[in-house]
């Protein structure tokens, strides 16, 4: 039967251990004694009935205050699955206990009060699910009966969070009007809202599909123990097949293994062939896949032990000693700071890392970035720079959950102070260094720069850019259109369409914009870039090396942009058909400054070029340039 792991996350006081008593209670998964007990502790309060909540809320200053501390792991079933419930706190000071019960979930229920709308709070646990990779939210929208299960109470706040979701990596969301107190559209629908035609909660969880949110293609085996048999043979068995027996162990981190597969070890590289695969107990097996534990023979015995990992030949993990990661800070006794050196614990494997650099400290409320932070303290989310002893074998933590994440811990305390994520190599390496030019860039005929336009699909910046680009040239100043549908045909070929792939995305048409201005030659980038801090950082990054950056914003109207639609992107995202897509199901933060802002009323392309040639030499008329 399949198991569905599920995280309760949202504002104090919105419910959550409520609702997973009521799923409990009305999937007859607690016990007699159980039920008892909490009715004696209800009563000893002085309060009516049973309350619920106690079923989860196990600790006795749980139980004093009303609120939830500590993350409580509840287990149920249906005929449909099996469940197991992590009920995580709702105060922001136990954000790290949040994290830690909603990592492994498949399905995060954001609970919010339909008294008080979406919180503080509401919007830092929906964040931290979708940082954490969680590919299904239901928004339950608690606490109808007090607002007379208003259907435009409901419509309100689902529209808001709507909005607010799209910002993020959430591509599946279902709202449900609920009432955990008194069981309305948990177990079954419920007659006090004939306005909703949706599903209940135990319904939509009985067969929202989560199997392909799991990694089939990337066969991993981190390695834990090697099996070397010792003491007495079975009965009836030949002893010498005990003492020759050696097999590797551990738990499918993803994809799958079947007898007769080619794999190879790394990190040593020497490949072999899984000859004999065992369930725990010893029962043979012909494939095992993701999440199951296994124990496996090679054809060849290999130097190969705790921390490696086989994978296959043409599909190996990441390997890298510098890395980009995402870190949120657990201790209460202790700082991440520059320089500190602490124990990486990943995949079975345990390094020593130190702390290069803080990028940047995340305010989950906001999403406001602090590039000038230097630690982080407890409950703090940041994007950090770690360097190992050796090199680390990962997948980035959006493929791979298991080979992408970490914890961090204390080396002389052994206290656990950081749980991690890693996003991919670091782009600092020690090992590489820059080579200056003997041409110095003033002697070059003629000085580059960047000119970088963004905006919407469709919104017109290719055809603008191509022919700012022949006015240029024309002019005698060199120029070169880095088209972004163009560079994804060969030099980002390999990426998507996620945030952290857009990013890269525009790292890469930077990187390539800086050396060709660097060059003399004038960039003209245009690719939609949605998100403000890739392009500000590409900015600095100009501005560091002295080279001039001029940012225009194509502010076309979604509206135009979509009676345009010449590859018929926006008809498919409204069908669901593309995820991912900017304005529809993913956010564009415009520019707050850019040095120029063209609209429709501007005139044709032609036209608009000819306001980005002026203001272009402007800009590098007040730099310094030709």
């Amino acid at each position: 039967m399949e198991m569905v792991r599920i995280a309760t996350a949202g504002s104090v006081d919105d419910g959550k251990s409520t609702l997973i008593g009521r799923l409990l209670y009305e999937s007859k998964a607690v016990f007699e004694d159980q039920l008892a007990a909490v009715a004696a502790t209800t009563r000893a309060r002085g309060e009516a009935g049973v309350d619920l909540a106690l079923l989860t809320d196990g600790l006795r200053a749980e139980r004093e205050q009303g609120i939830t501390i500590d993350v409580a792991h509840r287990y149920f079933a249906t005929p449909a699955r099996k469940f197991i419930v992590a009920d995580t706190p709702g105060h922001e000071q136990y954000t790290r206990n949040m994290v830690t019960g909603a990592s492994t979930a498949d399905v995060a229920l954001i609970l919010v009060d339909a008294r008080h709308g979406l919180t503080a709070q509401s919007r830092r646990h929906t964040f931290l699910t979708s940082l954490l990779g969680v590919q299904h939210v239901v928004l339950c929208i608690n606490k109808m009966d007090l607002v007379d299960f208003a259907q435009e109470r409901f419509d309100q706040i689902r529209t808001e969070f709507t909005e607010f979701a799209a910002k993020l990596e959430v591509h599946d969301v279902e709202s449900i009007p609920v009432s955990a107190l008194l069981g309305d559209n948990i177990t079954e629908r419920s007659p006090n809202m004939p306005w909703y035609d949706g599903p209940s909660l135990l319904y939509h969880l009985e067969n929202v599909h989560v199997v392909s949110d799991r990694n089939l293609i990337d066969a991993r085996l981190p390695i834990q123990y090697v099996i070397r048999p010792q003491g007495a043979a079975a009965p009836g068995t030949d002893p010498r097949a005990l003492h020759d027996f050696r097999g590797v162990a551990g738990t499918v981190a993803s994809g799958s293994f079947a007898v007769g597969d080619e794999v190879v070890a790394l990190p040593s590289g020497f490949s072999t062939t899984v000859t004999e695969l065992y369930r725990p107990g010893g029962t043979p097996a012909k494939e095992l896949t993701a999440g199951e534990a296994v124990c496996v023979r090679l054809a060849d015995q290999l130097d190969i032990g705790r921390g490696d990992m086989l994978c296959r030949p043409a599909n190996r993990p990441q390997s890298a000693a510098d890395l980009d990661t995402m870190v949120c800070w657990f201790s209460d006794t202790a700082e991440l700071a520059q320089g500190a050196e602490y124990r990486m614990l990943h995949a079975n494997s345990s390094e020593l890392v130190r702390v290069e650099e803080v990028d940047y400290r995340l305010d989950t409320t906001t999403l406001h970035r602090d590039r000038s932070a230097t630690n982080l303290q407890l409950n703090d989310i940041g994007r950090v720079q770690l360097a190992a002893r050796r090199p680390i074998l990962f997948d980035p933590y959006r493929r791979n959950r298991t080979t992408g994440s970490f914890v961090l811990v204390h080396p002389q305390t052994n206290e656990t102070v950081a749980a991690g994520m890693i996003s991919g190599p670091t782009l600092k390496n020690s090992a590489v260094v820059w080579h200056g030019a003997a041409l110095d860039r003033s002697e070059r005929a003629t000085r580059g720069g960047t000119l970088w336009l963004t905006g919407l699909s469709a919104s017109g910046k290719s055809t603008v850019a191509a022919e700012v680009e022949r006015l240029l040239v024309a002019r005698g100043i060199p120029a070169y259109r880095l088209d972004g549908d163009n560079l994804r045909h060969g030099l980002n070929s390999d990426l998507g369409f996620s945030a952290a792939d857009r990013a890269e995305n525009v790292r890469r048409v930077g990187a390539v914009a800086q050396l060709l201005a660097d060059a003399g030659t004038v960039a003209v980038a245009a690719l939609i870039s949605p998100y403000r801090a890739d392009r500000e950082r590409i900015r600095r990054e100009h501005e560091a090396a002295g080279l001039p950056f001029c940012e225009v914003y194509v502010d076309t109207p979604i509206e135009q942009c979509e009676r345009r639609d010449p590859k018929g992107m926006y008809a498919r995202a409204r069908a669901g058909e593309v995820p991912d897509f900017t304005g529809v199901s993913a956010p564009y933060e415009a520019p707050v400054e850019p040095e120029l802002v063209l609209r429709p009323s501007d005139g044709e392309p032609a036209e608009q070029a000819r306001l980005v040639v002026a203001r272009w030499l402007a800009v590098n008329a007040a730099a310094g340039g030709l």
